[in-house]
């Protein structure tokens, strides 16, 4: 069956169409070079029978691959008529089932790669597009983030990590300890900065949450750290993120100012006030039923004051890490026994039933005045939140080498999703504000703070309109710090 070139010329006009419409890349030209390139080979060296159609399939599939399924047929009907033009100069016999295998051939690569092709495509524009979702999502981000492998080489970083690079002036290549550690001079720590780059670079599987300052400009950054694992547990790299908190730092600095100015200045006036009513106790017999009523509305006022004042240094001492403890081997039956009685005259003129439990709790070694500072802070907060006819036991007794000690009470409670917060500083229940009951929000703060300083810990169990349990568990004597 003959073909002339006017048929292969408009072949090869069409595919050149289709590309001239839809460029990607240079694989279409490949495929055209290596299918011409083949069938030249075919032409000069008269051997159409021994290469045959399977040696232009191959490049009609890589067209196909590339450009689709429109420009596969094309070009796997290029190929079929250089095939027969071949197969026609070289006066090769072609049976009907031979003719039809090889245009099946054609027709099945043209297809069937141009289907691979395409989800090949389609996969990877889904990738790219993961990618970039990915991409901004860290880019979007106020930390600086990166990833590195195991010997510490970024994999990955965002913007907000590349710029603070360029503002803290570390070193463009090397592993992320190095670079880091090239920078300790700066900070007002170095000797502590390298310590903890070199044990991070040291141990792979270390976890690690530190605060540095630079010299000069004041500025404070976070960062953290943490090791990747695979499916097996092995290290494969390590996450770095890194926060400015220099803000938030200054905001510390000016709260812990603004209390010690305050309560210094609260302090003064409230000695001259609490001395003058000392001096008027004494003159309190000849004052009419008014007099004394506001004598003791003046008196009950003070004390709380003193208290707030009191409570807010303690707050500021406990968050400057300046919390003092006089440890001696102490009684906790005696404390709790003495902090009930202190609190009788408020259970009995709220008519509440205060009672104390105690069953042989050993010896602490703890500070005893901060003790008892635990016990007033836990049985006035519960005497407060419960009302009249209500019960308030302070319980004492031995967990194996622990002491033990709980305030429970039957009183208003407090919503579980607030429980959280108990222990932040100024947080007040929504039970106490709905009922306005006085407090500071402070209390917790400074019982969780003396119990974590004596190596104890405190637990709360709540229910709201049920009533609240606070436990707090101390070491033995033999087992508490020195």
């Amino acid at each position: 069956m003959p073909f002339d070139g006017a048929t292969t010329i408009r072949a090869v006009l069409a595919v050149k169409h289709l590309l001239s419409r839809r460029p990607r890349s240079l694989v279409p030209i490949v495929a055209l070079v290596g299918l011409f390139g083949t069938f030249a080979v075919m032409m000069l060296t008269d051997s159409a029978n021994e290469i045959g159609a399977i040696g232009l399939v191959p490049w009609v599939g890589l067209f196909a691959y590339d450009v689709g399924l429109l420009g596969g047929l094309a070009v796997a009907g290029v190929g079929l008529v250089l095939w027969f033009v071949a197969a026609d100069t070289q006066s090769l016999s072609l049976s009907a089932l031979t003719i039809g295998v090889r245009v099946t051939a054609f027709l099945v690569f043209a297809v069937g790669s141009s289907i691979v092709g395409r989800r090949m495509r389609e996969s990877d524009k889904a990738h790219r597009t993961q990618m970039s979702l990915q991409s901004a999502l860290i880019d979007s981000t106020l930390d600086g983030i990166c990833l590195t492998d195991v010997r510490g080489n970024v994999l990955i970083s965002n913007v907000p990590l590349r710029r603070l690079s360029v503002e803290l002036g570390l070193p463009p290549t090397g592993t992320v300890p190095d670079r880091l550690i090239a920078v300790a001079g700066r900070t007002t720590e170095p000797d502590r900065y390298r310590k903890r780059m070199r044990e991070i670079a040291e141990q792979p599987m270390l976890s690690s949450e530190d605060e540095f300052e630079l010299r000069g400009s004041g500025r404070v950054f976070r960062g953290y750290t943490s090791p990747t694992t695979d499916a097996d547990g092995r290290f494969t790299g390590r996450i770095w993120t890194l926060r400015e908190v220099t803000a938030d730092r200054e905001l510390d600095r000016l709260r812990d100012a603004f209390v010690a100015a305050v309560s210094h200045e609260l302090r003064t006036p409230l000695t001259s006030i609490s001395g003058f009513l000392e001096m008027l106790r004494e003159e309190e017999a000849g004052l009419g039923e008014s007099g004394r009523m506001y004598l003791d509305v003046i008196r009950r006022s003070t004390e709380r004051l003193q208290r707030l004042v009191e409570d807010l240094l303690l707050v500021a001492q406990i968050e400057a890490h300046r919390l003092e403890l006089v440890l001696a081997t102490v009684d906790l039956d005696g404390i709790a026994a003495a902090a009930v009685e202190a609190a009788r005259p408020t259970a009995v003129e709220k008519e509440v039933d205060l009672r104390l439990q105690v069953d042989g709790a050993p010896p602490v070694r703890a500070d005893a005045h901060r003790l008892a500072q635990v016990l007033d802070n836990l049985i006035s907060n519960a005497l407060k939140f419960t009302d009249a006819g209500g019960e308030v036991i302070v319980s004492v007794e031995r967990r194996g080498s622990f002491a033990q000690l709980a305030v429970t009470d039957n009183g208003i409670g407090i919503p579980i999703d607030e429980q959280g917060q108990l222990f932040s500083s100024f947080f007040r229940a929504s039970t106490a504000t709905r009922q306005a009951i006085p407090g500071t929000g402070l209390g917790l703060v400074i019982v969780r703070a003396i119990v974590e300083q004596h190596g104890g810990s405190i637990d709360l169990e709540s229910r709201e309109g049920k009533g609240t349990t606070v436990t707090v568990t101390l070491p033995a004597a033999a087992e508490a710090p020195a």
